[in-house]
Parts: C-alpha cells; sequence; structure tokens
C-alpha cells in the first residue's frame, strides 16, 4: 500500500481552475488524497470560505479573479515565487487544461506537467472537433448536429427519434445556465431548452441522439515519455441531471473492451496526462460510443483506486517526481457517491422510472467513499451545505422578487386604466 515514504513530498502541487465554480468535489477529493500522503496541495479559489479552502489537507490558498490570459500567467508567475520549489501544476477544468497546454513554454521553467501537442485538449473538449477527430480515428460516436437553423434540427429530427441530448458544445458553458447537458423528450421539450428558431444562429449546442443502453467511464493517466499508463473503468448508475448529468453514483467495474478501446485512442492521439472519458454502451449494437474527453481530473476520480493504493492523481506525482508506478488490479466494486446530489437525483428515478425501490436500496450497501464528507476532514461538507443553502435562497428571492415585480406592474396597469376610466 502506498505511504509518504513512496512519495517525493518535497514537490507540492498546486490546482488551476479558471472556470466559475465555487462547489467542486473533484478538487476537494484530489487534496485529501495527495495531502494524506503529505504531499502540499495549494489551490487557486474564489475566496477563503470555499469548501476547497476549508479542506485540512490543504497547504495553502491564493485568490485571483482574473480568468484572462495575462492575468492568469501572472497570478501563477506570484504563485511560484512564493512556493520558491518545482511545483506540479493540475488543471481541475477543460480551460485550465487548455490553458497549460497553450502556454506550456511560459509554464515549464517554474511548473511541472505532462507534454503533449498544444491543441490537443481545446480539441478534446469541443464537441464538433472531439467528434470530427472520432470520425478520422474509426472511434464510435453518437449521432449528432450542429444546429446554426431551425432546418438543422428537422433534418436531424429525420434520423433519429426521441429522446433527444442537448449539450453545450464547449464543456465550461451550460445549456440553460446551469446544466452542460439535458434531455428533450418530444419538440415542445427541446424548443424550450433551445429557445426560438432565431436562437439557433446564435446558439452554442449540439443535439445528440439518445443511446439506449449503460454509461460508463474511463479514468487514467498516460505519459508516452515515461511508458506510463493508469486505467480504470466503471459504471454510472445514477446522474443529475437524471440520464444525462455528471455522476451521482458510480462504481467501479473491470471492462477489458473498453479498456483497450480507451487505450488505442490515447495513443492514435498521443495523449499525455490525466483525462476522463464518458462512453455510452449500445444496447443496439453492442458497441461502446464515447460521448465526452475530459483532458483533466475528472470529479469523481475516487471512485478509482489499484490494490496499492494508486489513483490516478497519485500516478501522475509519482511518475512526474521519478518514482516508479506501481501496476496492480484496480479495486472493484468500488462505490463513489455524491450525497446531496444523489439524493436528488434518486428521487427523480425511481419517479421516472429508471430505477426501483428494491435497486435504490441495494445502491446504498457495501463500502464507499463520499464526495463531501470525510470524519477526518468535515469543514468543506458543511461549507459546501452553507453554500448550496446561500444558492437556493439567492434563487427564491429573485423568483419571489420577479413576482413581487410583476404584481407592481399589473397593480399599475389597474391603476391607470381606472384614472382614464374616470376621466372619460
Amino acid at each position: 500500500m502506498l505511504t509518504s515514504a513512496d512519495v517525493d513530498t518535497g514537490v507540492p502541487v498546486l490546482l488551476l481552475k479558471m472556470g466559475e465554480y465555487v462547489i467542486h468535489h473533484g478538487a476537494v477529493g484530489i487534496a485529501r488524497s495527495l495531502g494524506r500522503l503529505g504531499i502540499p496541495v495549494y489551490a487557486i479559489v474564489e475566496d477563503r470560505y470555499t469548501p476547497l479552502a476549508m479542506c485540512r489537507h490543504l497547504a495553502g490558498t491564493f485568490v485571483n479573479p482574473s480568468t484572462d490570459t495575462n492575468g492568469v500567467l501572472s497570478c501563477l508567475t506570484a504563485i511560484a515565487e512564493t512556493i520558491k520549489r518545482p511545483t506540479i501544476l493540475l488543471p481541475t477544468d477543460d480551460n485550465a487544461a487548455v490553458f497549460i497546454a497553450e502556454h506550456s513554454k511560459d509554464l515549464a521553467d517554474r511548473f511541472l506537467f505532462p507534454r503533449l501537442r498544444p491543441e490537443l485538449p481545446r480539441q478534446l473538449a469541443d464537441k464538433m472537433s472531439l467528434y470530427s477527430l472520432c470520425r478520422q480515428l474509426g472511434i464510435p460516436f453518437p449521432d449528432f448536429v450542429y444546429p446554426t437553423s431551425i432546418d438543422d434540427v428537422h433534418k436531424f429530427l429525420e434520423r433519429v427519434t426521441f429522446p433527444v441530448v442537448v449539450k453545450a458544445a464547449e464543456h465550461s458553458r451550460s445549456v440553460n445556465n446551469r446544466y452542460s447537458s439535458l434531455i428533450a423528450r418530444n419538440p415542445d421539450e427541446l424548443i424550450a431548452i433551445c429557445g426560438p428558431p432565431e436562437s439557433f444562429r446564435r446558439s452554442k449546442i449540439v443535439l445528440q441522439e439518445y443511446i439506449p443502453g449503460e454509461d460508463w467511464v474511463f479514468h487514467g493517466y498516460r505519459n508516452p515519455e515515461t511508458d506510463s499508463l493508469l486505467g480504470f473503468t466503471g459504471r454510472k448508475v445514477r446522474s443529475y441531471p437524471p440520464f444525462a448529468g455528471p455522476t451521482t453514483l458510480g462504481v467501479s467495474i473491470p471492462n477489458e473492451q473498453l479498456s483497450k478501446q480507451a487505450e488505442v485512442m490515447l495513443r492514435e492521439i498521443g495523449y499525455a496526462g490525466v483525462m476522463d472519458l464518458d462512453w455510452r454502451h449500445d444496447e443496439r449494437d453492442g458497441r461502446y460510443k464515447l460521448v465526452d474527453f475530459n483532458p483533466r481530473v475528472g470529479a469523481n476520480f475516487r471512485m478509482f483506486e489499484n490494490s496499492e493504493g494508486v489513483d490516478v492523481v497519485r500516478a501522475l506525482h509519482l511518475d512526474l517526481t521519478g518514482r516508479p508506478l506501481r501496476q496492480s488490479a484496480m479495486v472493484e466494486g468500488r462505490t463513489f457517491t455524491v450525497e446531496l446530489y444523489d439524493l436528488v437525483a434518486s428521487l427523480a428515478y425511481l419517479r421516472r422510472g429508471g430505477s426501483t425501490s428494491r435497486a435504490w436500496r441495494k445502491s446504498l450497501t457495501g463500502p464507499r467513499e463520499l464526495a463531501w464528507w470525510s470524519w477526518d476532514d468535515p469543514l468543506p461538507f458543511f461549507a459546501m451545505g452553507a453554500r448550496l443553502l446561500l444558492r437556493v435562497a439567492g434563487r427564491t428571492a429573485r423568483r419571489n422578487g420577479g413576482k413581487v415585480l410583476l404584481h407592481v406592474r399589473r397593480a399599475n396597469r389597474i391603476l391607470d386604466f381606472g384614472a382614464r376610466s374616470k376621466k372619460a
């Protein structure tokens, strides 16, 4: 089992984020996984009271309000001067992975990270270029269209049937200012999600066929320069939004066919670093079809470990510090749960017939790792809960404020009508 004696605790890790998301269990998982081995982990955060900033395994935080190129480069330079030693730079979102790859020459003197073609992460994170790449490589993928007019939508619906998956073309964006993907079950729902016909001209969405079958994931680490490769496979049991969103409950299951398919793709494109791939097993033809390629650490990476206690972020640290990457069998049946979101997802699955009460009870049994709660590090859980309450309160206030404004406008119209009637 991996211990602090097996790692180089003199090489810290800096978590780089470019997106605006305060609640992110993946970053907390990284801090815990590496911090428990004595590896110093630093992070760029929105403020000192985010769930990640409250993690006891975090060595330090840096607040950076800037997301433009020069601002991020200046921030990273200042952080490097503060830490004063070579530091592994680890992206926690797609934009950060793209930034590191495209500015690798500016960062290489101060930070450690796997090297790959500068344009590759952007190509993989964008749905259109990803599916074009899959077509070139012969990797199965779902039928899709990038609609620029309502005619494109009608043509797409001629060759697929409902339900239809609606996704943001770029992972950093959302379909309706909340979710990166949604399912439309009929034309009315599709128009409600996408907007009126004229909105397609400025929309950045992808319409994708709904593939009947199971959701699978492949998480791994690869470095062609050191001939290092570590891969895990598992099944997504529940997600939120239901049937289309990120994993809320997943379990590690060995899948040799999927592993080989993913490894072939990684070799073909020359990928280096940590990755998170989403696949769908098409029950119509038995093939695994790639639906997403995230060129960074997946939020649910703690679903996976091998028998030596190595996960993908530990593998990256071992490899970049010149330590041997221990190869052993993955731990099978390891369950990962995102607590509050899975509760909401479970209710939706039960209501829509996607699960039974017996299957739901069974999913709660056995050993598991929780995304937020940890007995030795409880503060991130409470900080997450507080942030969620504030978010709900804010949405409720805006919604009620809108209702109040509507009532005021109606009252004004009534008073105005009454005034005109008296004049008449």
